[in-house]
């Protein structure tokens, strides 16, 4: 999470699959969902759709004089989850709307935390602007998905908010022109325990999620999905597949190799769990994708890429730079960069490809713990949006 502004609550906040509701049975295919009901954990909502739904909330309240209670929202990939108001007012000025995050049974330290938003209608062509509000964190440093001076309200839960203020605007005579200021009560003291201090997110935590649902990983029962991913996959006669790390490089591999949903690994943080398992029962070629932050990880021999247990080394990152060419000055700044993500864009400012070097060292690491399995493997870095920022050749056992 280090190259992100997700540092507050679960990295599975980023993650994606069905929610609400215990999930159980092994499920008859393979992919994410199949993984989430075999391990038969409740999954729950992120941050972001809480706030998304405590603005539609504030914002029809805010147009009618009524809070929708319970307030449905869509999520990215077609969930219409429902949500108790915990909280409302209502005034000349504004309307507020508060709702409980659940996060289903994911040891998240925002669990039951109270997600606030309050609406103010704005001059018309104003559009929508964001506020933190006590709780929510600012941004103080460089090399996040948002600048400096901005709220940690990340990309997608900004993208949620404005699409369901469109739409109340819509369906209730509104302009779509609001503030919206983003809340979470006790949230400064939570953030306490979350990286957000170390990476400059200041005053509180951040608001996330680009599914809008957070996937429940308990390591036991998430490393047995794996485990059993890879047994469906092998079954149906798949010879390439991919661990990934969420929902976004899912879609990146899907779209470079079109590979079927039974192919596809939600290996989340465990890549040594794929790659142990893949030792032992081996596929023809094993494709691993994710962040960059992430896979910096793996490249710097780490195989739990959680951020509890694991951190991205940016002087390792330095290293790789000088390899790629980078002076020395250049090198001293990826060292003292704030994230990975600002590492990376220091070297693309340069010419010094980072990225590929991160994913060539990390297909070099995944090789090694293979121990010579007859598998084939490439690594590919993505950012945030999708967008492929660092890939390896394939390489086997017999080109090591």
């Amino acid at each position: 999470m280090s190259a992100s502004a997700s540092a507050s609550g679960s990295a599975s906040e980023s993650a994606g699959a069905g929610a609400g509701g215990a999930a159980t049975g092994a499920g008859a295919g393979g992919g994410r969902v199949a993984q989430l009901k075999h391990t038969g954990l409740r999954s729950g909502w992120t941050t972001g759709a809480c706030a998304t739904a405590a603005t539609t909330a504030a914002y029809t309240a805010l147009l009618t004089g009524d809070f929708p209670d319970p307030v449905s929202i869509t999520l990215p990939k077609g969930q219409t989850p429902a949500f108790a108001l915990a909280a409302e007012e209502l005034t000349d000025a504004y309307a507020m709307a508060g709702i409980v995050k659940d996060a289903g049974d994911d040891p998240d330290v925002t669990h039951g935390a109270l997600v606030r938003a309050a609406v103010r209608l704005l001059p018309a062509g104003a559009g929508v602007v964001f506020r933190a509000g006590p709780g929510v964190g600012t941004v103080t440093r460089p090399g996040l998905p948002l600048e400096v001076g901005e709220p940690a309200i990340n990309p997608v839960p900004r993208q949620l908010m404005r699409e369901h203020v469109a739409r109340v605007a819509a369906a209730h005579g509104g302009t779509g022109d609001v503030e919206i200021t983003v809340s979470v009560d006790h949230g400064e003291e939570i953030a306490r325990s979350t990286w957000n201090p170390r990476l400059g997110i200041l005053g509180g935590l951040s608001i996330l999620g680009t599914t809008g649902v957070v996937v429940p990983y308990s390591c036991s029962a998430w490393i047995d999905s794996i485990r059993r991913g890879v047994d469906v996959a092998r079954a149906a006669g798949r010879t390439h597949v991919a661990g990934c790390t969420g929902s976004t490089s899912e879609r990146t591999v899907t779209a470079l190799y079109g590979l079927p949903e039974d192919a596809l690994l939600d290996m989340g943080d465990f890549a040594g769990a794929v790659l142990k398992y893949v030792r032992r029962h081996p596929v023809d070629r094993l494709t691993v994708c994710g962040g960059f932050a992430k896979l910096s990880k793996l490249a710097a021999g780490h195989l739990d890429l959680h951020s509890a247990r694991s951190q991205v080394d940016k002087g390792f990152l330095a290293e790789l730079a000088r390899q790629g060419g980078a002076d020395e000055e250049l090198a001293g700044e990826v060292a003292a960069a704030n994230t990975g993500l600002a590492a990376l864009q220091l070297c693309a400012a340069a010419g010094v490809p980072l990225g590929d070097l991160v994913a060539e060292t990390a297909r070099d690491q995944a090789l090694g713990v293979l121990r010579g399995a007859p598998v084939t493997v490439d690594v590919v870095c993505i950012d945030r949006a999708g967008t492929v920022v660092g890939r390896s050749e394939p390489r086997g056992p017999q080109q090591t």
